[in-house]
């Protein structure tokens, strides 16, 4: 599994997409490069829960890794990161609000009068 490994070393999207030789548009990178690796990063957690990089050579690796960055890539070629929201901050954007409890204070409190 050294193609996880040299993913691993990578920093800059555009090093992901080379190096995996994935076709892209700047604009499109520019804008959702975070989105882009966190949604492969989402992909490829999936595949190794199922176990599937066991069955697999370092090319067949290699293509899936491939695949999920294409397919990371595309889900912001035709939607917004904001749609998509993976990151907590656009959940919380969205997340219904709870309104906030007011404080009772029972008017004896004010007075200084206590029940008896």
């Amino acid at each position: 599994m050294t193609i996880l490994k040299d993913l691993a070393k990578l920093s800059a999207a555009e090093e992901f997409f080379a190096y995996l030789d994935v076709a892209y548009d700047p604009a499109v990178v520019h804008v959702s490069r975070l989105h882009i690796l966190r949604r492969m990063g989402q992909y490829l957690r999936e595949s190794d829960a199922r176990g599937i990089f066991n069955k697999m050579d370092n090319a067949q690796v290699r293509l899936l890794c491939r695949d999920h960055l294409a397919k990371a890539y595309q889900d912001f070629v035709v939607s917004t990161p904001i749609q998509e929201r993976l990151f907590k901050v656009h959940k919380d954007a969205v997340a219904p609000k709870t309104a906030a409890e007011k404080p009772f204070v029972p008017l004896s409190m004010l007075t200084g009068v206590q029940g008896a």
